[in-house]
């Protein structure tokens, strides 16, 4: 018996990987876990370390790999310190997801349905939290509940939130509406800030079932209508990095403004070609530019992009806080780049008048579209000019105008590129890609910051043109990373759920419409169908549905295809400026043409998941910002009243889109009328149980501006009765300040890469 004791650690199967990993080997994770689960109940700290022969010298180490282990969920302690097996307790790990109304839900680690926490057990915890919990009874609406026996890890440790006072005591409501607690000042933290002010406050002691939360003031950002506070609140609100590391600084103020001429060695060089680059008029970083000319019965399509891996090593400064970012955040009036502006605007842009190093897609394309053969190589460019969407569109609509004459030189290339574009189009529609009608919008400015207005922005073909050519240099950076077998991001689409597809399919019954595909369908079948429909008057209304039945676009080692373009392999490529995922196909695309394999310090399917979240991360924060400038902006029409559509049915209320303003707003379902109206979410209305009056997604309604809530960030609208009627008119639905569900775009110009 003392043998077996004395040699415990000897059985141990997982001995020879602890042994590669750590000079002093301790007894592995897993082992641990068989010993406890063997003993049958929970066991004192120190008779596990008895049991281990754990060393006097190796207590420490194994003492953090017990807290790892119960950061992970896999043991927890109970009220007497004793270790228990997680799984024996019939517990579920999950992350705290707060609601702006008090209560909250669980969100499994394993997949499973979520559970709904009360506001009582939300008193214990933050939004965020990481927590073990157990699953108790049902609520009043059938939901399962969960009670919190630990908290794992605390997810919020800063916040930012506005300062009161009442009675000599402070405390902060936090901005972000999932953490509807208050969270007091500790007495002898007291601010100087004024109350109603903005801070950043460090919480010092989390809250638990008797306490609240406490935390002490560490920065004040100003009044809460400052000009670009609402970014200041965003960028705080999101955990957005905001600020370079210095290192990252150091690093990006070595490299020289222009491109030293030994950089050029091992480079095929397209110097001489016309390339140029076509954005937006507000663009400083430019990712991408383009050359087109007749090649046999097709075309040769040139796509040079920023080499900006030669400049961002794997794991260097620069390289850490570009997957920090994951991408560049696109505010109204300001960007928060993922690389510092000595690259992003200077020595990886592709101005105009200078050279480059540029990553080059030359394609080979029939006339029929098809691209027949590619090549990649690293090069040297020279953008021979740098051209905006408007000004390429009066190029094309007269070739005789001022802007033509101004760009004779590179005239002829633009209409070489213009009817590639239309072959491309013929392409586009035979592979049966999804080609939904939005409307996007800009701000327009005065000189004091404040909203002048809200103007539509027209897709003319120069932004279709460059979407076209970046789509098919996409594709070709797919299909050369899947025929080298080399790992990479690709950016996958999935179609409709089974749940989605048979709610979206019974909604177009009732239209007589059918979405064709049976059980499995294809992006052709929605394309046919958006055919089917154009022209018709509730158009939007099948369209916005037919939308909100797809998933969303995300990043992952797994090539599952682009389900909306038609692609069987689709990734990023054309715009590693901004974009993370985009420099690690750089990398890879670089490892396969030397044939070597490019391997990341994460894991692909840790890349996928992280570059995924701060794509959404700056979606969220965008959309907050848009909707605190939209209603700052609409606080000037109070009492106004507007013709809209039905942009949203909640159980809650109608959202209604504003005719030419574009901004959205809330009628409660108290202000319907005096009624029980019903929510219906498979017909997207709300419908009354005695009048029967009925109001669905796509209605045309007339409103009157109410309340403009600029906390919260919501607009109230109550119906107006019709004084004539309202004409039918084709506009974006779901987007605005409630965010909505349009398709991805780049912010930067507002092209759809998918």
């Amino acid at each position: 018996m003392k043998n077996k004791k004395k040699n415990i650690r000897e059985l141990d199967p997982f001995l020879e990987r602890e042994r590669a990993q750590y000079e002093h080997p301790l007894p592995s994770r897993e082992y641990i876990l068989q010993l406890l689960a063997e003993q049958g109940v929970p066991v004192a700290e120190e008779e596990l370390c008895g049991q281990l022969h754990i060393k006097p010298h190796e207590a420490e180490l194994f003492m953090r790999r017990l807290r790892a282990m119960e950061r992970d969920g896999q043991i927890m302690r109970n009220r007497k310190g004793a270790i228990c097996v997680v799984d024996k307790l019939d517990l579920v790990k999950g992350k705290v997801q707060g609601h702006p109304d008090g209560f909250g839900f669980l969100i499994p680690e394993d997949g499973s349905a979520d559970l709904v926490l009360s506001a009582k057990e939300m008193h214990k915890v933050l939004h965020g939290d990481t927590v073990m919990a157990r699953v108790g009874g049902i609520d009043r609406r059938g939901r399962r509940e969960a009670s919190i026996v630990e908290v794992l890890e605390h997810g919020t440790t800063r916040l930012v939130g506005r300062l009161y006072e009442e009675h000599g005591i402070q405390f902060v409501v936090a901005e972000n509406r999932r953490i509807s607690q208050d969270i007091l000042v500790a007495p002898g933290e007291r601010s100087t800030a004024k109350a109603g002010q903005v801070v950043m406050l460090e919480i010092m002691q989390q809250p638990s079932k008797h306490a609240q939360p406490i935390g002490r003031v560490v920065e004040v950002l100003g009044n809460y209508a400052d000009p670009g506070m609402e970014i200041e609140i965003a960028l705080r609100k999101h955990d957005l990095p905001y600020e370079f590391p210095k290192d990252a600084e150091r690093q990006a103020k070595k490299f020289a403004p222009v491109v030293p001429p030994g950089d050029y060695a091992g480079r095929e060089s397209v110097a001489r070609l016309p390339l140029v680059t076509i954005d937006g008029e507000t663009a400083r970083d430019f990712d991408d530019a383009v050359y087109c000319e007749p090649a046999g019965k097709g075309f040769r399509l040139v796509v040079a992009i920023a080499d900006v891996s030669s400049y961002v090593k794997p794991g260097d400064a620069l390289d850490k806080e570009a997957l920090n970012r994951g991408n560049s955040v696109y505010f109204p009036r300001r960007v928060i780049p993922m690389l510092p502006e000595e690259l992003s605007n200077g020595l990886c842009s592709l101005n105009p008048d200078v050279e480059r190093l540029c990553m080059v897609c030359d394609m080979q394309i029939s006339n029929k579209g098809d691209i027949e053969k590619y090549r990649f190589y690293p090069s040297v460019m020279f953008s021979h000019a740098r051209l905006t969407y408007t000004q390429v569109a009066a190029m094309l609509a007269d070739p005789k105008g001022k802007e033509a004459q101004q760009y004779a030189a590179v005239l002829p290339h633009i209409n070489h590129l213009h009817i590639l574009f239309k072959t491309l189009l013929q392409a586009r529609e035979k592979r049966g890609a999804i080609d939904f009608e939005t409307i996007e919008t800009q701000m327009m400015f005065n000189e004091d910051g404040k909203i002048e207005r809200i103007v539509p922005v027209v897709r003319n073909d120069a932004h279709r043109l460059i979407e076209e050519c970046m789509l098919a240099a996409n594709v070709c950076a797919a299909d050369f990373l899947h025929e080298h077998k080399h790992p990479v991001l690709y950016r996958v689409h999935e179609g409709p759920t089974p749940e989605k597809l048979e709610a979206v399919r019974e909604f177009l019954k009732e239209f007589g419409l059918q979405l064709g595909g049976g059980e499995v369908p294809e992006a052709g079948d929605y394309a046919r169908l958006l055919k089917q429909i154009k022209g018709r008057p509730d158009a939007a209304l099948l369209q916005t549905v037919m939308l909100r039945s797809l998933r969303q676009a995300r990043y992952c080692p797994d090539n599952v295809g682009h389900f909306g373009l038609g692609y069987e392999a689709y990734t990023h490529f054309t715009s590693p400026i901004r974009r993370y995922p985009d420099l690690l196909v750089h990398r890879a695309i670089k490892a396969a043409l030397d044939g070597k394999q490019y391997k990341p310090h994460e894991k692909w399917d840790a890349l996928g998941e992280h570059c995924s979240q701060t794509e959404r991360r700056a979606d969220d924060a965008t959309r907050d910002v848009e909707a605190w400038l939209k209603c700052f902006y609409i606080r000037d029409h109070l009492g106004s009243v507007f013709n809209g559509t039905v942009s949203s049915v909640t159980g809650f209320g109608l959202f209604v889109a504003l005719d030419d303003l574009y901004i959205e707003g809330l009628i409660h379902v108290s202000e319907l009328g005096t009624d029980y109206f019903h929510f219906d979410p498979a017909k997207h209305q709300m419908l009354g149980e005695r009048t029967g009056k009925r109001y669905r997604l796509g209605d045309r309604v007339r409103v009157k501006v109410v309340r403009v809530d600029m906390e919260s960030t919501k607009i109230d609208f109550v119906l107006v009765e019709d004084t004539g009627p309202l004409t039918t008119k084709k506009k974006e639905l779901g987007a605005g300040v409630w965010g909505g569900t349009a398709p991805k775009k780049t912010r930067k110009t507002g092209r759809h890469h998918g």
